[in-house]
């Protein structure tokens, strides 16, 4: 009797120990550490949380060519001329083109999508397709071309699928992203890498773009303005076609960035910069040695308008600027860049240097006001301007009424240098139509900040672009 005991106590040890192996096996199962590999894995289940939100962005644009066969050959412009009486404009060639390119829901209820602006800036007609295959037309709501992001309007009678937002600031190098797109119209692609670096400068033939993600998932033409997801199938930058020489190199924009720019997309159509109102320089080795200091310890304010947040919170001139929200400002580009992050009507914590003495003021943020923009061309571009009303265009023989006319342009100044005289009329500044005074006050303080700006310039019938600084002058 005690033998058969034993050997039942040890039967008994035996099935738990089993029992015990077989519930820890089954709840590491259920955490995926069972030793075989699911096939449904985070990638799957990513794409399957984000996929629904992308869309795919068709959208519609005229070419127009020249019937002039004359035209573009670098024949003598008088000639040019005489051929164009005979060659209407009105017999121009229009051929419709197609783009395609990716987007995605951040705004279900709304119908907001986001894309890049280069997707569909020159646009007629914008189609937007869903991943069930349903199809709606798309307004712009707004669009940015200096950060290449864009945010279109689409009317359901139902609530759409909508991007989760992720975080951008914790990124680390080697984490898995995930990319999906329509590249060369193959719809809901997906791609998978690794984020390869961050904060990325990208030099175009049209500009420079800033503080990039740059990962080695493919990202090719048809991507642009699709998602870049984390591993978690959260929105973490929009991807940009935009350095198409490059092999398993692709950028996105991250979402952190890209939130206040959508902000001000859907608020006013527009990106609205932040207005402090100071001037600032580098601080040079001869300006170092005179105020005894060493190293780039940051940027001397050499202006401060006197109605601005900047003088209501307390700086002048001579005061060096050493941090904006806690970001060292050495440089005039990382003091730009982050300018270009705030938003007017933000608070933001500036540390500055008086006299040795280091201090801390907080600048609450504006809009430049409108009012002011004619008093800020005189300043710039050293011109002033009118409307083209009837007595003006009596008085400068002008029969055109689209645009704004300089009557007067202060004398050396770079416009007055190169010829420009009182009499020609703006038509264009950078980007931005001028129709009318309201047009070209909303322009001037738009492009306040840039270095110089092109103008289109109408004399007796002609065009002309004018390259022209933007300084005080």
């Amino acid at each position: 009797m005690p033998m058969i005991a034993k050997q039942n106590d040890r039967k008994k040890r035996s099935l738990l120990l089993f029992a015990g192996s077989l519930i820890i096996t089954l709840i590491n199962c259920q955490n995926g550490f069972c030793g075989i590999e699911t096939r449904e894995n985070n990638v799957v289940k990513a794409v399957r949380k984000a996929g629904p939100a992308v869309v795919n962005i068709s959208s519609q644009y005229e070419i127009r060519k020249n019937s002039n066969p004359f035209s573009g050959y670098g024949i003598d412009p008088l000639l040019d001329n005489f051929f164009r009486d005979f060659f209407s404009p009105e017999l121009e060639r229009r051929e419709k083109r197609t783009s395609l390119g990716s987007g995605v829901i951040i705004d279900g209820m709304r119908g907001l999508v986001l894309t890049n602006t280069h997707v569909i800036e020159k646009a007629t007609t914008i189609s937007v397709a869903l991943n069930d295959q349903s199809e709606f037309e798309a307004t712009i709501v707004g669009m940015d071309p200096d950060s290449d992001l864009a945010v279109l309007k689409i009317k359901s009678d139902h609530e759409l699928p909508a991007i989760e937002m992720g975080n951008s600031d914790d990124l680390m190098i080697g984490e898995s992203v995930i990319a999906i797109g329509n590249p060369f119209g193959f719809s809901h692609t997906v791609t998978t890498g690794v984020v390869s670096s961050i904060n990325r400068s990208i030099k175009t033939a049209e500009r420079v773009f800033h503080r990039f993600i740059q990962t080695d998932a493919s990202i090719n033409p048809g991507n642009s303005g699709g998602p870049l997801l984390n591993i978690n199938g959260e929105l973490i930058g929009i991807n940009t076609a935009i350095f198409a020489q490059a092999q398993g190199i692709g950028f996105a924009i991250p979402i952190n960035r890209a939130k206040r720019i959508i902000s001000d997309l859907i608020n006013f159509g527009e990106v609205i910069q932040a207005w402090v109102g100071i001037t600032v320089q580098p601080i040079d080795p001869t300006l170092s040695k005179y105020l005894d200091i060493q190293g780039d310890v940051g940027l001397m304010v050499t202006a401060v308008d006197p109605q601005s947040p900047s003088a209501k919170a307390g700086l002048r001139e001579g005061d060096i600027i050493l941090s904006i929200d806690g970001l060292k400002t050495t440089d005039i580009s990382t003091y730009q860049l982050k300018m270009n992050e705030i938003s007017a009507d933000q608070t933001i914590s500036v540390e500055y240097s008086r006299k040795g003495k280091t201090a801390r003021t907080n600048i609450k943020t504006a809009i430049f006001p409108l009012d002011r923009a004619l008093e800020l061309a005189g300043q710039r571009l050293g011109i002033t301007v009118s409307d083209l009303d009837k007595q003006v265009q009596s008085k400068y023989d002008v029969l055109t009424n689209i645009g704004v006319i300089i009557i007067k342009i202060r004398r050396g100044s770079y416009l007055d240098h190169i010829g420009v005289k009182p009499g020609d009329i703006i038509r264009q500044i950078d980007e931005a139509r001028v129709e009318n005074m309201a047009d070209f006050k909303a322009a001037v303080v738009k492009y306040r900040n840039k270095p110089s700006v092109v103008l289109l310039i109408q004399r007796h019938g002609n065009l002309y672009y004018v390259n022209t600084t933007m300084k005080d002058n």
